[in-house]
């Protein structure tokens, strides 16, 4: 059967555009201090799974909501399941946008909003390629559910409850990353390094704050010392300023100085391609004589963790051949004088690492300071065969659609639902030499490249689900 699917998929556009805009207008994002009995996560990523689940709905699914955390839409018969798992939950927006996050604008040919590309965008592709052919009358040989999950970006409470209570998929992929094709992702851990407090000396750190999540790099930070010296700290902080790549000011108080530096967010994934505003602070604040654990604090970040993605001067430094570097994410740091302080560091760690190993490496390496280590859950190293169907399937999809004959599957850093399936994947949607603003301010995704992604889901779920 010879179908045009970008035809198919063009046709799709304006009503694709619609309802994308409709799902980035709410603010999704998980807010623990509004949680209830009914919102375990807070009412708006409830909010954006009903949305979803209406719309489905209305098409013509089977639908069910697990919750509030997590919910599918169904089509298709058959002793084997295909799934596709998104995700409705977005990032916090942060600061420094252009145009408002949650009210997307298209510009230029691509769509800004919190979602447009992680992962409203891509999901809702996904969905219009399998609603698109469920409207053809094609006959599935398989079940198909569309999953979408409403806390990604945290902890995966909802696609965690799916698989307790749901049956494991035969093999799926998640619309949640880059095509051509995901077929490895690093381990993912956050490791918590803990200092006590600090009210000693000529310079003493009030309080320093910078990041809101482990996965993403800070944009900005904050700190306040007290100090005699506060003119002089001021001024040395626009001179150190002005040989740095970030921004900042310097406002004096009665008892010292307040200072803010502002750099540029990125995906925990891929920190190099960020500016930490809490290391550049750190790096700033680490000349300075602080005492105790304060001066334990600024050190590991601001001599040890700046500009040192990859552990070189910890000597954590590690590759693996096939899943490559371990790399680690300055997420989060908090300190104030009189309880101390915590840095959250995001690890995605190739074969050959685990959770514990981590630990005591960094324990290991941080001994001489007055600080301790503590880890939270880990998501071991995924990896699918590069022969496997579900990889040599969508890959075909990928480049019919496309003409890209020369890409390969890759392995990335990024951690994708594909990894709830022993066969599971991450499948599109943003392009090769597409900027990446996922987690970042201006967020966006191009609008022909979305819907470029419609055909390529549509040829691959045909694909792996229809017998000629």
């Amino acid at each position: 059967m010879m179908i045009d699917w970008q035809s198919k998929a063009n046709e799709q556009k304006d009503e694709y555009l619609n309802d994308l805009t409709s799902l980035i207008k709410i603010p999704s994002v998980r807010d623990d201090s509004q949680a209830t009995d009914e919102f375990p996560l807070g009412p708006k990523p409830a909010q954006a799974l009903n949305a979803f689940l209406e719309m489905a709905q209305q098409d013509g699914f089977k639908t069910k909501n697990i919750d509030n955390l997590v919910g599918y839409a169904e089509c298709g018969d058959g002793d084997e399941t295909l799934a596709i798992l998104a995700h409705v939950d977005v990032m916090p927006a942060g600061e420094g946008w252009d145009t408002d996050p949650f009210d997307p604008v298209i510009k230029d040919g691509n769509i800004y909003g919190r979602g447009a590309s992680d992962d409203k965008g891509p999901g809702l592709a996904a969905y219009y390629a399998l609603k698109t052919l469920k409207a053809m009358g094609v006959k599935f040989n398989k079940k198909i559910r569309m999953i979408f999950g409403t806390d990604e970006e945290s902890n995966w409470t909802g696609m965690k409850r799916y698989f307790e209570v749901e049956p494991e998929p035969t093999y799926g992929f998640s619309p949640d990353a880059s095509f051509p094709l995901i077929n490895g992702e690093k381990g993912n851990v956050s490791l918590q390094v803990n200092f006590g407090g600090n009210t000693k000396g000529d310079y003493i750190l009030r309080s320093f704050d910078a990041g809101i999540r482990p996965n993403m790099v800070p944009f900005k930070a904050v700190a306040k010392i007290e100090t005699a010296e506060g003119k002089q700290l001021a001024r040395d902080f626009g001179e150190y300023l002005l040989s740095q790549p970030v921004s900042g000011t310097a406002t004096l108080q009665d008892d010292g100085v307040e200072l803010e530096l502002i750099g540029k967010a990125a995906h925990g994934m891929e920190p190099e391609k960020g500016l930490n505003a809490g290391t550049f602070l750190a790096a700033f604040l680490s000349q300075y004589e602080f005492t105790e654990s304060a001066h334990d604090f600024l050190t590991l970040l601001g001599t040890k963790l700046h500009l040192d993605t990859r552990l070189n001067n910890l000597n954590m430094n590690f590759k693996d051949d096939v899943m490559g570097e371990l790399t680690v994410n300055v997420g989060m740091m908090n300190f104030n004088a009189d309880d101390g302080g915590t840095i959250d560091l995001n690890f995605r760690y190739p074969k050959g690492l685990n959770a514990d190993k981590l630990t005591s490496e960094l324990s290991e390496a941080i001994s001489p300071m007055s600080a301790t280590v503590t880890h939270g859950d880990a998501m071991e190293p995924h990896y699918v065969s590069p022969d496997d169907p579900i990889v040599t399937t969508l890959m075909n999809a990928y480049q019919e659609q496309t003409g890209d004959s020369d890409s390969k599957p890759e392995v990335v850093g990024g951690g994708t639902y594909g990894r709830m399936m022993k066969r599971g994947v991450a499948f599109g949607a943003l392009f090769p030499d597409t900027p990446n603003t996922m987690h970042q301010v201006n967020e966006y995704q191009p609008v022909d490249q979305l819907i470029l992604s419609i055909a390529i889901y549509m040829q691959a779920i045909y694909d792996l689900t229809v017998t000629e």
